[in-house]
């Protein structure tokens, strides 16, 4: 009984400890970019700001309605007086209560309120450019740590296929020693490559699991995040020419629409300061109700109409500084937003060429990776022929994995340039 008992343990020891591993959570390019878009704070920050830009703007249309305010009141107080027929002293009270309905409206404010209009659109015209531009900048980190993830996995596989390759070399040269056809070097050398390749598997699954923290962190996970296959094919065929993508960089980026709405606002506030110095018309009214008992019957009603002029004449040069102030942000405004415009064109001259650059890198890799693929299986045939030495073999085998990471590195960079320039433009090509 008691060897039954250990050898139910040794058969449940692999499935408790399967059962205690982790399921490795796996997500495609979509899902990973869907769920750094809910977790990002920068997101949540630039909704706010559209939410408040949009009850600003709502504001500064209420300017042009009129106001209403309801008001009621009730005064309780005691009097004493003296009696001089009765030479005592008699107690009384004074109460009054009263309700009252305002209203006013601005008839002329110089423009001021017009411009605050202005002001507040283009407020939420800026505010939504940037949630537009921070949903891209997100959507470019997640895809960026997407690939790093899919990449670092990928050069892991690699580096799996080379520890493969150089235990059967190892396996060769141990064969070849024993006929008498290879020396102890031989079997030496395939004894090092095989550590080198252990160790380069280590790195590089050290680096997936490392990036797949990063990849957590971005999506709101609190375990490792692996990206799913990518599928698609690379290089791809752009979807706008270079002239579109130029039209599109200079006048639609994300970058360009906030930086031109910030310059309508600050003309916009502009006006708002030079209104300053034109008057003020108000029309304003109301109608009231006074009684001296607690009853809604009777008392006494009364209405008014006023309508009032303001100007100030001077006010310390409070006027001419706020003029001064908002001239010199629009003039900053102004400046801003011609160079973002430049900068948006030279950004993408060096995204699109950066993309070209890696279209072309993908094909000459794979290439690359044909040639040593055929180099390698020349060399084995060799080596079995007793026609090259290990080191040949060892050689090519090497140059095989320096060329299947740069071929995995090719694609990848190719994806994060398209990326950065969808990022960039503000549209997913």
């Amino acid at each position: 009984m008691k060897k039954f008992a250990i050898v139910l343990a040794l058969l449940a020891a692999p499935a408790l400890a399967n059962a205690q591993v982790p399921a490795r959570d796996s997500l495609s390019l979509q899902d990973v970019v869907n769920r750094a878009l809910q977790a990002s704070p920068e997101i949540v920050q630039a909704t706010s700001s559209v939410n408040t830009a949009s009850s600003s703007e709502r504001v500064a249309w209420g300017a042009f309605l009129p106001t209403l305010s309801l008001s009621s009141g009730a005064s309780l107080a005691s009097t004493e007086r003296f009696n001089p027929t009765t030479n005592t002293s008699v107690t009384g009270s004074s109460d009054s209560y009263s309700a009252g309905l305002s209203t006013g409206v601005d008839i002329f404010t110089g423009g001021r309120r017009g411009a605050e209009m202005r002001r507040a659109a283009a407020g939420t015209d800026a505010a939504e450019a940037t949630l537009t531009e921070r949903t891209f900048a997100v959507t470019l980190s997640a895809k960026q740590a997407y690939f790093d993830v899919a990449k670092a996995g990928e050069l892991a596989r690699v580096s799996q296929a080379r520890l493969e390759r150089a235990e059967e070399g190892l396996s060769a040269a141990q064969r070849r020693l024993q006929v008498g056809t290879a020396t102890r070097s031989d079997v030496l050398r395939s004894q090092l490559e095989l550590t080198n390749a252990k160790q380069a598997l280590l790195t590089a699954q050290s680096s997936e699991k490392t990036a797949a923290f990063g990849l957590a962190r971005l999506v709101g996970s609190e375990t490792p995040v692996y990206a799913k296959a990518f599928t698609e094919q690379t290089p791809r065929p752009l979807a706008l020419s270079d002239e579109q993508l130029v039209q599109l960089a200079t006048q639609e980026a994300p970058v360009v629409l906030s930086a031109d709405a910030n310059y309508d606002a600050t003309r916009a506030s502009a006006s708002a300061a030079r209104a300053q110095y034109l008057p003020t018309l108000r029309l304003s009214g109301g109608y009231d109700w006074f009684n001296q008992s607690a009853a809604v019957n009777g008392g006494r009603l009364s209405w008014s109409t006023r309508l009032s002029l303001s100007y100030p004449i001077f006010n310390g040069f409070s006027r001419e500084d706020n003029i001064a102030r908002a001239a010199a942000t629009e003039r900053n405004a102004a400046a801003t937003a011609a160079d973002a415009r430049l900068k948006a064109r030279a950004d993408l001259e060096r995204t699109l060429n950066a993309l070209k650059l890696a279209a072309e890198q993908v094909a000459l890799s794979k290439e690359a990776v044909e040639v040593a693929r055929e180099d390698l299986r020349v060399q084995e045939e060799r080596y079995k022929l007793g026609m090259t030495t290990i080191l040949d073999r060892i050689t090519s085998q090497v140059n095989l994995m320096d060329a299947e990471n740069n071929e995995v590195a090719a694609r990848y960079d190719y994806e994060i340039a398209r990326a950065q320039l969808e990022a960039l433009i503000g549209r997913t090509l």
